[in-house]
């Protein structure tokens, strides 16, 4: 009998995160057993992708998956993220746990990161979608049946009229020069909300576009949208469940 790895997920809530879900559930090697998110504590929303948390709950529960998640202050210190996650994945180490997966694709200084973070634990980070082509993912995302809408975008690309579109086969064509397919350098995230890993899909209705800036974070991380200058613009689409 082939013994899987007892596996907990770091789940975005979009696309990337949804794709590489598949890929793991239909990996006899691994079993997923929980979902793992970081919530901004001070406005109940996932962190960078503004979701509100009632969304994420309902979008865990049509994939029938526990889910956990991680409170972290508006903008914590890079030190207080890492003693956070630390703890964190010290109690899913003590659950069991042995391996930790993630949706990249190929920004190797994020991979470095998160390896390096977890070996220390004796957690081995693993990337279902690694090094495959962007655009092809999304074209199988898409044929696969997934439904994904954009939710946050950086203003260095997109104007408010890209947040709430919902991705089709036509997306590629329309990103402007520059832009990767799947934004992994972080010009939009999104949330998937219906595919073949869900029971059902996520009802919600489009809410208010605001516009945010911020101050330039000195470290690369996953929930960062990133710019040259010292501060960078984000479109947020608000989802109302």
């Amino acid at each position: 009998m082939l013994l899987k790895h007892k596996t907990y997920f770091n789940w975005s809530t979009g696309k990337d995160s949804a794709l590489a879900l598949y890929y793991l559930l239909n990996d006899n090697n691994y079993s997923v057993n929980q979902l793992v998110t970081t919530i901004n504590s001070h406005y109940n929303r996932v962190t960078m992708h503004g979701l509100r948390q009632e969304l994420l709950v309902a979008q865990t529960q049509a994939l029938n998956i526990k889910a956990s998640f991680i409170q972290l202050p508006e903008q914590p210190s890079m030190e207080l993220y890492n003693q956070i996650m630390q703890d964190s994945v010290t109690s899913l180490k003590n659950q069991g746990f042995t391996h930790s997966a993630f949706g990249d694709i190929f920004l190797e200084d994020l991979k470095a990161y998160r390896t390096n973070q977890l070996v220390t634990l004796d957690v081995k980070a693993i990337f279902p979608l690694w090094k495959k082509d962007t655009k092809q993912l999304l074209t199988q995302f898409l044929k696969l049946g997934f439904k994904t809408i954009v939710v946050c975008a950086n203003s260095k690309y997109f104007d408010q009229d890209f947040v709430g579109t919902i991705i089709d086969e036509n997306f590629i064509d329309n990103l402007p020069e520059g832009v990767d397919p799947c934004g992994e350098n972080g010009e939009f995230h999104t949330f998937c909300f219906d595919g073949p890993i869900f029971k059902n899909p996520i009802p919600f209705t489009i809410g208010e576009k605001v516009y945010r800036e911020y101050k330039a974070p000195k470290t690369d991380d996953n929930d960062v949208c990133k710019s040259d200058a010292e501060t960078y613009g984000v479109w947020y689409c608000d989802l109302i469940p």
